[in-house]
């Protein structure tokens, strides 16, 4: 079935054609060695094949079938730019040591790209999702061939049978009989054909059981109780890894349920599930995880006003944790306690999921191994965005993660809002594919209808703040007081300082010299995101929309148009020229900007074009009743030397396409605000939103 894709298979568009270089066979029959020129045409933008010089990419493939050991080594590089980028890979498909009907196929790659013109990240995301597309359609274009070939009458291949001369040599000695040096047979093939099992062996002996132990079973009752379905080849990995465990780890050997829980997250390769769970085990030592429910007591702040807890449990009978993460102030959070506490307190929250997993165990008499998390995301704002508590959230995901594989069963994400989706494109980078496909989110009150709440959790426990009649012990949230926040220099962190100098830029503003920032949008309804920082002097904050291109700045030695300073730079778009109403329009009302504010906002584009964003020096107004300046006033322009002011500030613009479906949140609550940021100057306008955070 393997041999019927070559010279070309039309299921894989992009491999044009091939060619045998090289071709060998055994005297006996037994092994079979091609090697073969393939021609491929990736999926790769014209003009990086243009800087390339290339249209199309070859690969130099050695297919070497062992009809002796029964096993087929596939092994491919590329011979095109291989001075500038080495790709390696080999796969493999052998009989399952415990059940010879059974094909076993495993494939690993190498990618190590040395220089490409300086496109090195653009060819590595192109080679990661070519090779990603590759391994999704392998299974599918085995089973094709495997299915033409059932409708051409082949349904079995006899196995391999010695000719009479070797059969009377192998009756006469029962040793292997050594490849005879007088035949020319390629290294790679010796190497990976005639001596592969002795190879394999040596590799996995530690993870290989003795025949007839009894230890190489598992007792059917115990699985179903405790583990649930599983196949005779995922039992035998459980096993192999466990019995490994026994033999080298010296430590806390972890349940069935949490090894499998890693075997799972790997898809039962036991070489990756075994890696990850090592580094587990020694993460978990490290940092005494086991012991964190019965040592560490969560600071008091975290008691009264981290917004979540434990409620029941689901339909499957699953634990469920709800979290009313809209309603919780995270800067404040982080300002009062710093990652680590927070960090500690999250792990908290798993190890006791995964007690109470253990305790419906039991109860529910049936194996429950994972937990449904409720998050309601009413009152989420543009404050969550805070920088810092966003570094938090993607250190508690990496590590979360990385420990506690395949513990959500599944996420119900409730009354998600406008700025969900800048959330979402920060955060599901960090989130493993097979946890994102357990995701269901729901905008407005979309939850309360078909398909909603009441499909995986009963009436009688829906929380109150969810419309339901059961009272949630789930604490409220709300503002942490400023008193109890701890100073910037206990705070203070290089990694924070690092993200800030790497993503954000630096701008001066001066009086009658705004900064303007050009950003053009071709699909209506993409969203303009906005964060910036006023480091000195009070600024306006404008956003505009034009037709047509502005003129770009002229790079004149007087800098009437842009101007470069050690504290940034200064770029005018909007030429003189130009009239309010005619050339341009206003989407946005102006939002004053004081000194020493964090701002963060968006807007959703409502017309395709040219949107500017202006930080304007703010002129401070006369007093109403005298033509004398107020006392304020004059402090205030003292402390701005030279009528200048500086923001840092980092912009972004998010595709319609890239909402997933999360556009009707954005409609949903457009001028919804929580209570969090009552306390905050905000404007909110027809499709755009922004919030300042003191």
């Amino acid at each position: 079935a393997y041999e019927r894709r070559f010279p070309t298979c039309p299921l894989i568009p992009m491999f044009v054609a091939s060619d045998i270089v090289n071709e060998y066979r055994s005297e006996d029959e037994a092994v079979h060695v091609i090697e073969r020129r393939c021609k491929l045409d990736i999926d790769a933008p014209r003009l990086l094949k243009k800087i390339a010089g290339v249209d199309y990419v070859y690969f130099v493939q050695k297919n070497s079938l062992n009809r002796r050991e029964r096993t087929l080594h596939i092994e491919a590089y590329n011979e095109t730019f291989s001075n500038r980028v080495i790709i390696n890979e080999h796969c493999s498909y052998t009989v399952h040591p415990d059940n010879e009907d059974w094909t076993c196929f495993e494939q690993s790659a190498s990618l190590d790209i040395k220089s490409f013109f300086g496109f090195e990240s653009t060819v590595e995301k192109i080679a990661m999702k070519q090779y990603t597309s590759n391994i999704k359609k392998g299974k599918e274009i085995i089973e094709y061939y495997l299915k033409q070939l059932e409708e051409e009458g082949i349904t079995f291949v006899p196995r391999w049978t010695p000719p009479v001369a070797c059969k009377l040599e192998s009756s006469a000695s029962h040793t292997r009989r050594p490849v005879s040096p007088a035949i020319n047979i390629p290294d790679s093939a010796t190497k990976e054909g005639l001596n592969n099992k002795e190879i394999l062996n040596t590799s996995s002996s530690p993870l290989e059981l003795t025949a007839g132990t009894p230890d190489d079973k598992l007792d059917a009752d115990y699985i179903k109780r405790y583990l649930g379905d599983l196949t005779p080849m995922q039992e035998s990995c459980l096993i192999r890894l466990r019995q490994w465990l026994q033999e080298t780890h010296k430590g806390k050997i972890p349940k069935d349920e949490h090894i499998l829980r890693f075997l799972r997250a790997r898809d039962f390769n036991i070489d990756k599930a075994r890696e990850i769970l090592c580094q587990s085990l020694t993460w978990r030592k490290q940092h005494q995880v086991d012991y964190i429910l019965d040592t560490w007591n969560p600071p008091q702040v975290l008691q009264d006003y981290y917004a979540g807890g434990w409620h029941h449990h689901d339909k499957d009978g699953r634990p469920l944790y709800v979290l009313r993460l809209g309603q919780m102030d995270t800067k404040g959070l982080v300002r009062a306690l710093g990652e680590e506490a927070l960090l500690r307190y999250v792990l908290s929250i798993n190890e006791e999921g995964l007690r109470r997993c253990e305790e419906n165990t039991k109860v529910f008499g049936r194996p429950i191994s994972s937990w449904t998390c409720l998050v309601d995301l009413e009152g989420l704002n543009m404050r969550h965005l805070w920088r810092p508590g966003v570094k938090a959230l993607l250190r508690i995901i990496e590590v979360v993660e990385a420990n506690y594989p395949e513990t959500l069963g599944r996420l119900l994400i409730l009354r998600a809002p406008r700025v969900f989706p800048v959330l979402w494109t920060l955060v599901s980078p960090f989130i493993d594919d097979n946890t994102r496909k357990k995701f269901l989110i729901y905008a407005g009150n979309d939850y309360q209808g078909p398909g909603g709440l009441l499909d995986y959790i009963d009436k009688e426990i829906i929380p109150d703040f969810l419309g339901g009649e059961c009272m949630c012990e789930v604490p409220e949230g709300g503002l942490v007081p400023k008193s109890l926040y701890r100073t910037a220099e206990e705070l203070e962190n290089e990694d924070i300082k690092l993200w800030t100098e790497t993503i954000y830029q630096s701008a001066s503003v001066f009086k009658g010299a705004p900064h303007e920032v050009l950003i053009q949008i071709v699909d209506a309804s993409s969203v303009i995101t906005w964060d910036f920082d006023v480091c000195k002097g009070d600024i306006v904050f404008n956003i505009f929309h034009s037709k047509r291109a502005p003129q770009p700045p002229k790079k004149d030695s007087l800098g009437a148009h842009s101007i470069t300073s050690p504290g940034g730079n200064n770029v005018q778009l909007i030429d003189k020229v130009w009239q309010l109403g005619r050339d341009y329009s206003m989407v946005e009302s102006p939002l004053i900007c004081k000194e020493g504010e964090s701002v963060q906002g968006s807007h959703v584009t409502r017309w395709p074009g040219f949107y500017i964003l202006q930080w304007k020096f703010h002129s401070m107004p006369a007093c109403a009743t005298t033509n004398l300046p107020r006392v304020d006033d004059v402090l205030a322009s003292l402390q701005v030397s030279s009528h200048k002011c500086k923001v840092m500030y980092y912009t972004e613009v998010i595709g319609s396409e890239d909402f997933r479906g999360s556009m009707t949140s954005l409609e949903s609550s457009h001028s919804g605000f929580s209570q969090l940021s009552a306390a905050t100057t905000s404007s909110s306008q027809s499709h755009s939103s922004s919030m300042i955070s003191r």
